[in-house]
């Protein structure tokens, strides 16, 4: 058998399957390569993470935990041994049952924050308010919704594994937004590759908003880490990340006391519109090593490096986020055009991905990339929040 597709969770019949546990070694579990490939679908019992799914799918020396319960977020990965993940004070997935977005003045959202990768948006984004008389809170409903689709196809002649999961961010009187989004294990790629395709569902013309909120922890990041990002403008978002401008690049070691900062890029891309950033800890303490985000920029226009490099019991992590829009309030944001108007039934999609490297010619192709690219544009730096892109640059 070439081909195998699983049906999990089933929108149609609004069935949800038992546990499944298959490798390739299973009887009739599908196609067999040259790597060893498993997939676990399971739900936790106990607990804020009761009735949390989690999707397990590996290949090879990739492994990553997918939540459908929470947004069809990725709760951590491991490449070639090492962790994808952060050692958030939110220690397992929590159920969104749990999270109370109102809560903390609208920042009820960080009840249930601990994934390698959680999406803000597709409504707004940003920090909570009052819009237009709408009360919205942190970073948008999508992380705390469940996917009411999801299945895995696996690909012999491929060499690969998908994970398909829809879900829909519907109101009355209110935006309704799909997201169909596509995970791909690949024989040959040393991490994961994300499609989304996020589609207006309502009868009027509808603003998106859409981050992808990355947060690496330990190994990538530990005292002098880099990271490298090839940009025509970076900016500080506000006065608290203006103080550390000369030392962007670089991390501090776990800090108590530290306040976060957060610095907004306009990439450069290629030819073919693609576009990287690069965090690699420093030479000779993990050997090489270095974990690259890869994304299109004609999609994802807009990067945010944010660096929260307080102790490790608070949560010691970095943020590495393309975006269609900054993480503003939504308001601002609309304001600045950088909202992508949806008609009815039209759809945006976005591309990107991870990848490990652990060979020095890899690691040292990846930083050159940077560079080749950085040449082609000198980057600008401003030192204060830049006018357009921060909010606190217009007082």
């Amino acid at each position: 058998m070439d081909e195998k597709t699983i049906l999990l969770i089933d929108e149609t019949t609004n069935r949800h399957a038992a546990p499944v546990c298959l490798n390739s070694t299973s009887d009739d579990a599908g196609p067999a390569w040259g790597q060893p490939w498993s997939i676990r679908f399971d739900t936790l019992k106990t607990g804020v993470s009761a009735g949390v799914d989690v999707l397990s799918v590996q290949l090879g020396d990739v492994s990553f935990e997918i939540l459908p319960t929470r947004g069809m977020g990725l709760w951590k990965g491991t490449v070639s041994g090492f962790p994808l993940q952060w050692n958030s004070p939110v220690s397992r997935p929590v159920h969104p049952a749990y999270v109370a977005l109102q809560d903390r003045g609208g920042l009820g959202w960080l009840h249930g924050f601990n994934e390698l990768l959680c999406r803000c948006g597709m409504g707004f984004n940003g920090p909570p308010g009052n819009d237009a008389g709408k009360s919205i809170t942190l970073h948008g409903r999508l992380a705390n919704l469940p996917a009411h689709h999801l299945r895995v196809e696996i690909s012999a002649s491929k060499q690969q594994i998908q994970v398909i999961g829809v879900v829909e961010e519907q109101s009355m009187f209110g935006d309704c937004f799909r997201l169909e989004t596509t995970y791909t294990l690949r024989s040959n790629l040393a991490g994961i590759e994300i499609c989304d395709r996020m589609t207006n569902l309502g009868g009027h013309e509808a603003p998106l908003s859409m981050l992808y909120h990355l947060n690496i922890g330990e190994p990538f990041l530990q005292q002098g880490s880099q990271v490298h990002i090839p940009f025509r403008t970076l900016a500080p978002r506000d006065a608290q990340a203006a103080k550390g401008i000369s030392t962007w690049q670089t991390y501090l070691p776990p800090t108590p006391g530290y306040a976060e900062e957060a610095y907004y890029f306009e990439p450069i891309a290629d030819e073919q519109g693609h576009s990287l950033a690069v965090l690699a800890p420093p030479t000779g303490n993990v050997g090489p090593l270095a974990l690259a985000v890869k994304f299109d920029k004609q999609s994802l226009p807009w990067l945010t490096v944010w660096k929260n490099t307080c102790d490790t019991a608070t949560g010691y992590v970095t943020g590495i986020e393309p975006s269609v829009n900054f993480p503003n309030f939504h308001s601002f944001e609309r304001e600045q055009g950088r909202l992508p108007l949806l008609a009815p039934g039209a759809s945006y999609e976005t591309r990107f991905g991870l990848e490990v490297y652990t060979q020095q010619r890899d690691v040292d192709a990846a930083l050159s990339r940077v560079l080749e690219l950085q040449a082609l544009t000198p980057g600008v730096i401003h030192h204060f929040p830049k006018p357009g892109w921060s909010p606190s640059a217009e007082v």
